[in-house]
């Protein structure tokens, strides 16, 4: 790695009660010994220390507060780590910070560098190190759930055992290679074939899984269409209880897409209302349709809002033909109706509310949850999080697909050793150089 010493605030930067700054690298300890008092040749890993801490030149006391020693290679980053636990106010953060930057070797850290560390020290895989980060952007429950899942290894260790049965069968034909005298008995190529077979199986069905991890990252996309004025952005206002978007009785008000973003039960939604579908001359509106069956065609699930009291469900013939499966019809205006007609509305499939006084729309948001909870759990046991992984396992799936003794034995290994390496591309074990930076720039200066 390197021989320089790290330092960075490892909290929110502002006034607070208490702020952490961290340090780590191979004169973390100089730190302890140029701005406190503690004798470092007798200091305690994991012990906290109240002490004094003071300017390096002048020696005034800037601040109290608690030091930790945590020693290599019991730490984060797997280096000599200290930590500074003091007061959080500006002044004193400024100034610790710039009296670490008087330290011979030391500098600021850059964002990522101490997880970045901790990967190159052996102390997590790529997988664990996304799954940190993706737990501190999380912001629901199932957020928070699936990235401690896998950052404690859960991914990581289903890649790593198909890679480590890849390499056992690469160990196999390299020997076979290097003795090519010696004919392959039948009964081990038997059993690489069923090994590769079965591989190709389970990865297969792990990638059929869906988007489903991509989208608790990402957030359910739902998308609200129909006619104009069938009460679309009011209905949006009614789900998110504020005034997301302007409601009026004029006919193609809303022209463009817009996204409100909610908390659902623990999964992160992203709601979308979109220009009223109808045929239109005027310029600006025709692309905000455009746009609308753009969303329609990339949503999870649709809402398609019918006002009851002038149309039908019919109206969606064309979006029940091509999006069955994720269509949600809703009849709104409830308010105008009849019990019968609301009865047979029901009976037909439709759910139905009244968007302008709030009636039925709670039943409408556990119609939906339910939809996401469905899809989630079906598909919950190790999710795909990140569109890298998906694209390694489809290499790894294509050259599984092409392995066979029909060809010489040298390409017959090159297909299992590049399966095996886009595995490790996932985890990091081969060839990670190109999407370090790219996984560890999305970090915060102090983690």
């Amino acid at each position: 790695m390197t021989a320089e010493t790290i330092y960075a605030l490892s909290t929110v930067y502002g006034k607070s009660g208490v702020a952490v700054i961290r340090v780590s690298g191979p004169s973390a300890l100089q730190a302890v010994a140029q701005m406190t008092d503690i004798d470092v040749s007798v200091i305690k890993p994991r012990y906290a220390y109240f002490s004094k801490i003071k300017d390096v030149d002048s020696r005034e006391t800037l601040d109290q507060g608690l030091v930790l020693y945590f020693n290599a290679p019991n730490s984060f980053t797997g280096e000599d780590i200290v930590e500074f636990q003091t007061h959080g106010s500006k002044a004193v953060i400024n100034s610790l910070m710039d009296n670490l930057s008087r330290l011979p070797d030391f500098r600021l850290a850059e964002p990522g560098e101490y997880s970045r560390r901790a990967f190159y020290n052996g102390k997590m895989d790529l997988t664990e190190a996304e799954g940190l980060a993706d737990l501190i952007d999380s912001e629901t429950t199932e957020q928070q759930k699936y990235a401690m899942r896998q950052m404690e290894g859960g991914l990581k260790n289903l890649y790593e055992d198909w890679r480590a049965r890849l390499v056992k069968i690469l160990a196999y034909l390299e020997a076979f290679i290097d003795f090519p005298e010696e004919e392959i008995p039948s009964s081990v190529i038997a059993d690489m074939k069923n090994t590769v077979f079965k591989l190709e199986d389970e990865i297969n069905q792990h990638l059929n899984g869906d988007s489903i991890g991509e989208r608790l990252r990402e957030g359910f996309r739902v998308v609200i269409v129909g006619s104009p004025n069938a009460g679309k952005s009011s209905l949006l206002n009614a789900i998110v209880k504020r005034d997301a978007v302007i409601v009026s009785d004029v006919a193609g008000t809303t022209r463009d897409a817009i996204d409100v973003h909610l908390d659902l039960n623990g999964y992160p939604v992203m709601f979308t209302d979109t220009a009223g579908l109808r045929e239109t001359e005027e310029e600006i509106e025709k692309k905000g349709i455009d746009i609308a069956y753009s969303k329609i065609h990339d949503a999870d699930l649709v809402i398609c809002l019918f006002d009851a009291s002038q149309d039908n469900v019919q109206v969606f013939d064309k979006i029940r033909n091509s999006f069955k499966n994720k269509a949600l019809f809703v009849a709104n205006k409830s308010d105008k109706l009849s019990p019968d007609q609301c009865s047979n509305l029901k009976k037909s499939g439709c759910l139905v509310i009244s968007a302008k006084y709030k009636e039925g729309v709670d039943d409408l948001l556990q119609k939906i949850g339910d939809n996401i909870k469905e899809r989630f759990t079906s598909n919950s046991s190790l999710l795909i999080t990140r569109r890298r992984y998906r694209e390694a396992l489809k290499d790894a799936v294509d050259n599984l697909r092409a392995f066979g003794f029909d060809k010489e034995i040298e390409l017959t290994a090159e297909d299992i050793r590049l399966a095996a390496r886009a595995l490790g591309k996932i985890t990091g074990r081969i060839e990670v150089d190109e999407v370090l930076d790219k996984i560890f720039g999305d970090f915060c200066i102090g983690k």
